[in-house]
């Protein structure tokens, strides 16, 4: 009879124990509901013994917690439509006012993320949402951890994932790029066209005091030329040939122009010569017409 109620002790008490005996991981705290009140002390992680039926026990997790914050669609204040999309890193930190002050801490924290983020929005230019993106990070962490400390929950950080923006603004966007693109290609190209010659007029002035440096760099041109296999070569006219044939024609003008005195043969008839003959090397002076009939005014000539 003894053993009986021996054995019937330990298998009642067994049964209590697996009844009240509770678990408690390393990243969860315990709370502890006796008849609906909150004990003060929250439980450590570990095996834990609660009253069975009159106590209730209340896990609550630790760790740091990734909420998504669902894509809101608002209006910057430069009045383009998008959409932003975050998301939210907080752990609690104190248990019972997660558990007792909000219904739904995780709930409550997604809400606040998503009104903070509409808000963000609508006080931020689209540059900002494009580049700027820390500052907002920090402004939304602050707007969302302010309500969420009464609630025993600390936000550690937000990001913003992504900015849709309309078909129509991307490609307004995309041309802007490409046209900012052009410019400052046709500034580097008119730089270095500028520099470029500013060093042809360097050079230029070099091959002009010593032109013996213009034909090796005109027979540079022809050794480069000649490497390629080209079955015609075109050789330039040297300046000096040129600058030769501008001076020939001038100076042939200007012999017919002005003819020197010394340049003009004197012809001298000898002494005994006859007068009216003409020596050699004399041009003959040739007497007026006598027998050329005269007509007077008013009178016809007859021909014989």
């Amino acid at each position: 009879m003894v053993v009986e109620l021996v054995a019937a002790g330990l298998a009642g008490g067994a049964v209590y124990l697996m009844a009240a005996a509770r678990v408690i991981k390393q990243y969860e705290r315990g709370l502890v509901f006796r008849l609906g009140r909150l004990q003060q002390r929250a439980r450590t992680p570990g095996l834990t013994l609660i009253v069975p039926v009159v106590d209730r026990l209340r896990k609550v997790n630790m760790q740091i917690v990734t909420l998504p914050v669902p894509g809101q669609e608002g209006i910057t204040r430069d009045n383009v439509t998008v959409r932003v999309d975050a998301v939210v890193y907080f752990r609690v930190v104190d248990p019972a006012d997660a558990i007792v002050r909000v219904e739904d801490y995780r709930f409550a924290v997604s809400q606040m993320a998503q009104t903070s983020l509409r808000s963000i929005i609508g006080k931020s230019e689209l540059d900002d949402l494009l580049s700027n993106r820390e500052k907002l990070n920090q402004g939304l962490a602050v707007m969302i951890d302010s309500p969420a400390v009464e609630w025993g929950v600390n936000v550690d950080r937000v990001e913003i994932k992504d900015v849709s923006l309309p078909e129509t603004m991307k490609r307004s966007m995309a041309r802007q790029a490409e046209a900012d693109r052009e410019r400052r290609a046709r500034v580097i190209n008119a730089d270095a066209e500028l520099q470029a010659s500013r060093k042809l007029a360097q050079a230029a002035t070099e091959m002009a005091d010593t032109p013996s440096a213009l034909q090796l760099r005109l027979l540079q041109t022809v050794m480069a030329v000649a490497a390629e296999k080209n079955s015609t070569l075109v050789l330039p006219i040297p300046v000096e040939l040129l600058r030769f044939l501008e001076r020939g024609p001038e100076a042939a003008s200007a012999g017919r122009h002005h003819p020197r005195a010394a340049d003009v043969p004197s012809v001298e008839a000898p002494a005994d010569a006859p007068p009216g003959e003409a020596t050699a090397g004399e041009v003959p002076s040739v007497d007026p017409v006598d027998d050329v009939p005269s007509v007077q005014a008013g009178e016809r000539a007859e021909l014989p």
